[in-house]
């Protein structure tokens, strides 16, 4: 065998593919094939990103084919620990992950945090909108300010899992208004979807979550959007963020993908120029504007520096909660 075809072979089995296209094709693929793992159940935001990541990678003929598997539980830290231990030194593999999976580790004392994986790039961040029933008293933003400052105990607020970003962001808007953050009557629920359900139920009397999750009944009038929990608004609305109406609070649920521990240098940054070659497509642009999502890329160092800063000030508002 010739050394020249040694090295093919060699480069072959151990490095994603990196063949040119064939003449015509939209870009060079960059891997023959993706395993995309999701620590949550199929349907959410952190699978609609992975299935989005795909739909926008193929398009473009960055990669050859993507296999799935979600393990969903406890934020991410159920599916957390299978990546980190099954998919050790794999170098196409992918995890999607995201804010909620910091607060979890830390409320869950979980053994396995998403410190264990590498970063590869920070894709997006969707805004927390603020809504209560169409039927509720309260018209706006400053009324449902008003009943949280004088007694949060008797304002119950729905949202995700406890610790998570909606639960953080209920934190720092009582904080804003002079309360302790203990004081808030927060109720987790595990969707968007038991939580519309106990909106529009009249079981609680807010709700704090993903702009994407409330979408639809906001635009249908059964749900009114109050403010946004968002450096922004979100692309398309009208709704007010929290900054505009006089609280300093920004909160949002960024989403990011990280590689398995054991890639060396070399595979890590295979894997961030795929996710920055990804980023710079038209079709994810696309996705983007269909989904309102707003674009947050930071890639390699960046998003580690980024995400070493966000589990610090998690941390905090957790211990103001009484959660870590």
């Amino acid at each position: 065998m010739t050394t020249t075809r040694r090295r093919l072979l060699a480069a072959a089995a151990l490095a994603p593919a990196a063949t040119l296209a064939a003449p015509g094709a939209r870009a060079q693929q960059r891997f023959e094939s993706i395993f995309m793992f999701i620590p949550a159940s199929p349907g959410g935001g952190w699978d609609s990103t992975g299935r989005a990541i795909e739909q926008a990678a193929r398009a473009a003929g960055l990669v050859g084919s993507f296999q799935f598997e979600n393990v969903g539980g406890a934020g991410g830290m159920v599916g957390l620990p299978r990546f980190v231990n099954q998919r050790r030194n794999q170098a196409n593999a992918l995890m999607v992950g995201g804010s909620v999976m910091v607060g979890a580790g830390i409320t869950n004392k979980s053994p396995v945090t998403i410190e264990h994986v590498q970063p590869v790039a920070r894709l997006t961040e969707e805004a927390g909108v603020i809504v209560v029933p169409a039927s509720s008293e309260v018209r706006d933003w400053a009324a449902l300010a008003a009943k949280l400052q004088a007694n949060p105990g008797s304002v119950p607020v729905g949202g995700g899992s406890a610790g998570g970003t909606d639960h953080i962001a209920l934190a720092l808007i009582l904080k804003a208004l002079g309360r302790n953050p203990r004081e808030a009557s927060y109720v987790a629920f595990a969707g968007g979807g038991p939580a519309n359900a106990a909106i529009l139920g009249g079981q609680v009397a807010a709700g704090i979550s993903g702009y994407s999750e409330f979408a639809e009944q906001i635009k249908a009038g059964r749900i009114r959007a109050l403010a946004t929990t968002g450096e922004r608004r979100v692309p398309g609305t009208d709704i007010p963020t929290l900054k505009e109406l006089g609280l300093d609070v920004v909160a949002t649920n960024w989403r990011g993908v990280f590689c398995p521990p054991g890639l060396s240098a070399p595979q890590r940054q295979a894997l961030i120029d795929l996710m920055t070659a990804i980023h710079a497509t038209p079709q994810w642009k696309e996705i983007l504007a269909a989904r309102a999502w707003t674009d947050a890329f930071l890639a390699g160092d960046a998003f580690a520096a980024f995400l070493k800063q966000n589990i610090a000030a998690t941390e905090a508002v957790l211990k103001d909660l009484g959660l870590a």
